[in-house]
């Protein structure tokens, strides 16, 4: 009976004559075979996993660059557009993007790598609004402001912030103030900012730029705001008013300072009423 079984065995055995040349491993089929050597040809599990989100990466080094993008430190900064990247080979594939410069601006240092971008920026200088909405005639310098305008007519906020209940016009950098983060660092001081263009307008700083220059003088300044607010000079505007005695200012320090005026004229009375009270 015992002899029997040991020769369906050995039978058994020689029926395995295709043989993995990989590991030796041998199966009665040549399907069988070809579906094992799968095993042999697939690429080597991947070793060096995320703590935070699991993800596995061939090597230390690609785990490590990974690991920063939890962190939300971006360590390389284009010097040309503000950007910042994870490491150095993305920051070099994005400055290809700029390119050679051949449109400089004739009021200032910077150059563009297109005309058109050049034109807009020119407007910087010259205070060109040729973009007017027609709902109140405001005038902007780029149509990409004029159409986030008109949205103020509309009553069109079709971007939700993910951690309250605000809503937008235009994809904003709000929900920052929840996170916190400051991804755009000046490359001169260290400093933070959680917005490219207050990270640009700051730089102004360290470069002296100023690019905004009054129509109506030679006095240039580093914030279209201050400008503005300088342009009342010329134009004589005071847009704020006194609501009690009706007396307008031209600039807010003022008009804050006149109201104090009135705030103390208000509670004189009541405290020489209430000495008088007490003394009786």
């Amino acid at each position: 009976m015992f002899s029997n079984f040991k020769t369906v065995s050995t039978s058994k055995e020689q029926l395995k004559r295709f043989s993995c040349a990989s590991c030796g491993k041998t199966f009665s089929k040549q399907g069988n075979l070809t579906r094992h050597k799968i095993i042999h040809t697939k690429p080597k599990p991947k070793h060096f996993t995320c703590r935070r989100c699991k993800i596995s990466f061939p090597t230390p080094e690609e785990r490590r660059l990974h690991s920063k993008e939890h962190s939300g430190k971006k360590e390389f900064h284009c010097e040309q557009c503000g950007k910042v990247f994870f490491n150095s080979s993305k920051l070099k594939v994005h400055l290809k993007t700029h390119g050679e410069k051949p449109y400089k601006c004739p009021h200032c240092e910077k150059s563009f790598n297109h005309g058109s971008h050049l034109k807009k920026h020119v407007r910087v200088h010259t205070n060109e609004r040729p973009y007017q909405c027609s709902e109140c005639g405001k005038t902007f310098t780029d149509s990409s402001c004029l159409k986030s305008h008109q949205s103020i007519h509309s009553g069109e906020k079709p971007y939700q912030c993910k951690h309250c209940d605000k809503r937008f016009r235009q994809t904003s950098k709000h929900q920052r103030i929840h996170t916190g983060e400051k991804p755009y660092h000046c490359s001169v001081c260290g400093k933070s900012f959680s917005k490219v263009d207050t990270l640009q307008k700051h730089k102004r700083i360290h470069t002296g730029e100023r690019p905004f220059k009054c129509s109506q003088c030679d006095k240039t300044f580093a914030r279209s705001g201050v400008m503005k607010v300088h342009q009342r000079v010329h134009t004589g505007e005071k847009p704020y008013s006194c609501s009690i005695c009706g007396e307008r200012f031209a600039y807010l320090g003022s008009f804050q300072t006149h109201q104090n005026k009135h705030a103390k004229e208000q509670t004189a009375p009541e405290s020489s009423t209430l000495h008088v009270l007490v003394g009786q």
